[in-house]
């Protein structure tokens, strides 16, 4: 069997086809516009010539002879009436050579010692292979011969040279601009000595100026523009080959009127149409001309186009594919599941399939797997079916489909050492799972699978922050690794538990939300107090199964606080001493006897004060319990009390029960009463400044002006108004109100929207101002022109609660349009912005002497972020948490 002998590609060489080599490698000449004849068989010298490859399966190629899977398909080529540029290279290159060249002898406009001393400078960069001092040099030589206004060689006065795009050149004269055409520019680029060109940046063994004028056409085989038959068995060609025949049809007038010595006119103009089509056909994006559209009116779809863009060749073909071994449907919650795992639907287990190897330890297992077959029976246990085989690879490669095996137990029987077993996904497997966008590591996480009913990925909720994850109906996609090694390196790199900590900042982007934050409020609180009974079954939830601590309660029941169970559940020797978010900031915070019971104080595992709440196990919050628990006792011991913890707060929530209604946003009439006075109270200030501003009373601010004054003023004094008010309802609300536990635990929501829902929405704004535009002196007609009140420029005095006036309700709408629009905008920015830096430093990486460096070894940091610390490793940002140190020290001479 012939094998290709293989090598290391050491450089790529880039030049730009010659004429004759265009020529050389075209198979056949395309003289013809037409592409098939009556019966349906393509045309010779037609733009579907079978010589230019075949599409048609069956048939074989006219060139090659292979069919076709094989055949790569063949270039021909179209002969041009005349000359046309080419549209890649009419500014960046075209343009800088006619500017430094002379138009008589075509030299390089540079006196001879000028032009030794440049090639001497560029042959010390050539031999230190600077690229970036040749580039440097060659730019200085283009700007230093386009001043010269004589030819140094033939003493030829050179003209000012205009360029207009996309690929028209003209030559200032005294008579006047005349066009310098193709077939003059070609002309003059023959001319050009190859040492000139040297100096100019060409490598004239690869690449001479004159080849930039396309006298030749390459016609792409017919594999590159396949055309496709339609349901109604009409052929539709491919965009380029629609070009192909304006390039054609126009060559062939234009070559006609030539030859029948039709007027210099009309031959400028089909010269001038040719152009065109040529320049669309390579790319139909140019600036200053036209898209060349189909019959439909869509633009067609060019050379630069299929390589460009998102879509294009690269981004879409190249660095993003397609891949097989993979899934997407909607996701829905499961709190029942651990942060590692994702529920994964019977339905895609039994598609996507693991390679398993046949060896004497698991013939039998194998064996099992393929009777059992791509449709294997319902396991009563779990409700689903239990695990199958779709595919047998055998030892010489050939693959037996099972779903058109008749006898399963004898294909089983066949099953030696050395086969591989292509089987359903089943509980255990590692996969990948997603959600697009992807921004950071944590997009892309390792899940274990589990097989279960229905149609959708169950994912935890802990797990839904790193993947900015909701269910309002998000997708997101599953992958499986198909080698031992990928399953390892996924296992080990990429479990979920391994990235608890976010490699941003160093805490934990996992923890706990909603629910549970609310659960862990409740259950932690001063006044909860639990019988055994429910203790068991709190603990049952949360896999917990040693011995229970003596009650805080024995007499005359057995009662247990929230802190005793929460403390049953955390390591026995964590230590951490900090403040809940219920925290008012008063005096007595500083120790236990806090009235709010914000001191959180942890020693040796056991709660001693404090309430639990976000800032304690919630995700994104350093330093936090969740926090000290995976610094000190690693990523298993975190999954297991994240686990444990979710369930048995659930199991809290669910006995003790939590809602939020109506009731819990209305005030009594004496809090209505306190505050409407205060928002008058307000709304009078702020009238009393637009009457100093009236009487000129108006002090400015210093580097502001009156009016900015006025605004910034009132401004101020409505957003007091609001968060007054919203502190009076919050007062009238109490801590046991479920809206006010949501906001202060950190579950759910912030001070502001009750303020909203109870009290005042407050003044509405559009780009950090008051609503100022609208109807000509005024933002509404229901208002009177000049008056700049409150009311009359958006300040919205009443609550979700009580309903917004008609006015108000337009100023919240002008408000949270600004909103949708502002991250519409800024989704697409940033997006952009993170993919240029992303292609920026892809290069960089930190050597194990901590610098970074590039892929070259140049140093871009002699110490990775100057303190050489790893963020998943610090305490929020810092090397040593001292702090820690001391209360573990104290904690264990106590002890």
């Amino acid at each position: 069997m012939w094998t290709p002998e293989l090598k290391k590609i050491s450089q790529i060489q880039f030049g730009i086809l010659s004429p004759d080599e265009i020529r050389k490698m075209a198979v056949t000449k395309i003289i013809t516009a037409d592409t098939y004849n009556e019966d349906g068989t393509p045309i010779e010298g037609g733009l579907i010539d079978r010589r230019l490859g075949t599409i048609e399966p069956g048939q074989r190629c006219k060139t090659c002879g292979n069919q076709v899977g094989d055949c790569p398909g063949h270039f021909g080529m179209i002969e041009l009436a005349r000359p046309v540029i080419h549209v890649g290279y009419a500014k960046s290159i075209i343009y800088k050579l006619l500017r430094s060249t002379c138009r008589a002898c075509s030299r390089i406009i540079l006196d001879s010692i000028t032009n030794k001393n440049y090639h001497k400078q560029m042959d010390e960069f050539a031999e230190k292979e600077d690229l970036k001092s040749a580039s440097e040099l060659i730019k200085e030589i283009i700007k230093e011969a386009k001043k010269k206004a004589e030819c140094p060689h033939c003493s030829q006065p050179q003209y000012k040279i205009k360029y207009e795009k996309p690929t028209s050149f003209f030559e200032e004269t005294p008579e006047g601009s005349v066009r310098i055409t193709p077939s003059e520019i070609q002309k003059r680029f023959e001319g050009i000595p190859t040492l000139d060109l040297r100096l100019l940046g060409i490598d004239a063994h690869h690449s001479r100026p004159e080849w930039m004028i396309i006298s030749v056409l390459p016609v792409p085989p017919v594999s590159v523009r396949a055309s496709i038959t339609l349901e109604s068995g009409v052929r539709s060609e491919d965009d380029l080959t629609h070009k192909l025949v304006d390039i054609i049809r126009i060559n062939q007038r234009l070559r006609e009127n030539i030859e029948a010595g039709a007027p210099q006119l009309i031959v400028e103009d089909l010269w001038e149409l040719l152009q065109y089509h040529v320049t669309t056909f390579m790319d139909n994006e140019v600036a200053g001309i036209p898209p060349a559209r189909h019959r439909s009116g869509r633009a067609l779809r060019t050379l630069t186009q299929r390589l460009r863009g998102k879509e294009g060749r690269f981004r879409g073909n190249l660095s993003g594919k397609r891949v097989d071994f993979s899934a997407r449907t909607v996701i829905s919650p499961d709190p029942n599941i651990s942060i590692n795992e994702v529920g994964v639907p019977e339905q895609i287990a039994k598609i996507l399939t693991v390679p398993e190897r046949v060896t004497e330890w698991n013939i039998e297992e194998m064996k099992e797997l393929v009777m059992n077959g791509p449709n294997p029976d319902i396991d009563e246990k779990k409700g689903v079916s239990q695990s199958g085989s779709n595919y047998i690879i055998r030892p010489d490669g050939k693959r037996i489909d099972l779903r058109f095996v008749g006898d399963l137990n004898k294909t089983a029987e066949m099953i030696d050492q050395g086969f591989i077993v292509e089987r359903h996904l089943r509980d255990g497997d590692m996969v990948l799972f997603n959600r697009q966008p992807s921004l950071h590591r944590m997009s892309i996480m390792a899940h274990e699978v589990r097989v279960m009913p229905g149609k959708t990925f169950r994912l935890h909720l802990c797990v839904c922050t790193p993947y900015n994850a909701d269910f309002d109906g998000d997708e997101m996609n599953l992958h499986v690794p198909q080698s031992e090694e990928a399953r390892a390196e996924t296992r080990v790199l990429m479990r979920v538990q391994e990235q608890i900590l976010s490699p941003r900042y160093g805490g934990p982007i996992i923890g706990a939300l909603h629910d549970y934050v609310s659960a862990a409020f409740l259950l932690t609180r001063k006044k909860t107090l639990i019988s055994k009974e429910d203790v068991w079954q709190l603990l049952l939830a949360g896999n917990y199964d040693a011995e229970l601590p003596k009650p805080a309660i024995a007499y005359p029941e057995e009662f247990w606080t929230g802190k005793q169970v929460f403390s049953l559940l955390l390591p026995p020797d964590v230590n951490v001493t900090t403040k809940a978010r219920t925290c008012r900031k008063n005096e007595l915070c500083k120790n236990e006897l806090c009235e709010y019971d914000s001191y959180v104080y942890i020693r040796n595992g056991l709660l001693l004060s404090g309430v639990i709440d976000r800032r304690a196990i919630g995700a994104d919050e350093s330093e936090s319990v969740l926090h000290v628990v995976v610094k000190d006792h690693g990523s298993d011991r975190a999954r297991e009390f994240l686990d444990s913890l979710t369930q048995m707060l659930l199991e809290f929530l669910s006995h003790e029960g939590f809602s939020l209604g109506y009731s819990n946003v209305n005030l009594p009439d004496e809090g209505k009463k306190r505050i409407n006075m205060l928002i008058e109270e307000k709304e009078n200030a702020a009238n009393d400044m637009i009457e100093a501003y009236r009487r000129g009373e108006l002090e400015p601010l210093p580097g502001k002006s009156l009016e900015e004054t006025l605004e910034m003023r009132i401004m101020s004094i409505l957003a007091k108004a609001r968060d007054s008010a919203g502190r009076v309802a919050n007062d009238y609300m109490g801590i046991s109100n479920s809206a006010v536990v949501m906001a202060s635990t950190g579950a759910k929501g912030t001070q502001l929207n009750i303020a909203q829902m109870a009290a005042c929405v407050g003044q509405q704004s559009i780009r950090g101002e008051r609503i100022l535009r609208g109807y000509r002196k005024r933002a509404l007609p229901h208002f009177k022109k000049n008056d700049i009140g409150p009311v009359a420029r958006g300040f919205v005095r009443s609550n979700y609660r009580s309903g917004l006036s008609p006015t108000e309700f337009f100023f919240h709408a002008q408000g949270g349009r600004e909103g949708l629009v502002d991250t519409a905008v800024r989704t697409s920015t940033s997006g952009y912005l993170q993919r240029r830096l992303v292609n920026a430093l892809q290069d960089l990486h930190v050597n194990y002497d901590i610098i970074v460096r590039t892929t070259e070894g140049d140093v871009v940091q002699m110490k990775y972020g100057e303190d050489g610390v790893d963020p998943m490793k610090s305490y929020h940002g810092r090397p040593v948490d001292i702090d820690t140190v001391i209360e573990e020290i104290i904690s264990s001479e106590e002890n």
